[in-house]
């Protein structure tokens, strides 16, 4: 089984600048994902996805292989789908071809190379051809609201909302951090959450995901109370 592991990491983003290279307890953070994957000893190629010439050095530094993405795959509104699958296109074009791919997203530091391993070993031809990482919802998600004009608020699902809890089946939601697929189901269904699919559930402090200057201040804290209970 030949494996590829994507780890995106655009230039430029905009809430918090240079996120996927921002220091993370005095390193890079794309460190921390870059090291689980090769940690795995799943994949044929640990490969950083990136329009950012820094970013790059950064990511072999610690280890990585690095594409570097054609321009239009590097705007705001450009989906990482095209960009998974221009790659393998140009993988291709050089003899190598994969099976399977998991993305590994580098503003995750705390999910482990257990969890990577967990969620590609959930793949099974025939059974399952996706699979990603799991969290608990903060809240019942059925009970979801939604904003919409003037600073009112609306169920967004009027019907379930008023459920006991304990009537709904148990809800969970992918945390961003790792997704995984047979590449042939990824082309044909064009999404990361194709059918069939399983989810490995991590717990709450190693699912947050980095995107604004808060999270970073709260994943620290969440790093010294996980170290301090190993």
């Amino acid at each position: 089984m030949r494996r590829i592991a994507v780890i995106p990491a655009r230039g430029g983003s905009k809430r918090l600048p240079s996120k996927n290279i921002v220091d993370f307890l005095g390193r890079p953070i794309i460190a921390y994902s870059i090291e689980a994957a090769r940690e795995c000893n799943l994949f044929n190629r640990v490969v950083v996805s990136t329009d950012d010439e820094y970013i790059a050095r950064v990511s072999e530094q610690f280890g990585a292989e690095t594409d570097r993405r054609p321009g239009e795959l590097a705007t705001d509104d450009a989906h990482l789908l095209d960009v998974c699958l221009d790659l393998f296109d140009r993988e291709a074009e050089q003899g190598r071809v994969y099976d399977q791919f998991c993305m590994v997203h580098a503003t995750s530091p705390l999910r482990q190379a257990g969890d990577i391993k967990a969620v590609v070993e959930l793949l099974e031809k025939g059974r399952c051809l996706f699979a990603c990482a799991l969290s608990e919802f903060n809240h019942h998600a059925h009970q979801a609201l939604k904003l919409v004009e003037n600073g009112f608020i609306e169920p967004m699902w009027p019907e379930l909302v008023n459920r006991h809890s304990h009537l709904m089946p148990h809800l969970v939601g992918g945390n961003g951090s790792t997704y995984a697929a047979f590449i042939d189901a990824f082309r044909e269904q064009r999404t990361f959450f194709g059918t069939p699919m399983r989810g490995h559930l991590m717990d709450r402090m190693r699912s947050i995901d980095i995107d604004v200057e808060e999270d970073l201040e709260v994943m620290k804290l969440f790093k010294e109370y996980l170290d301090a209970k190993e």
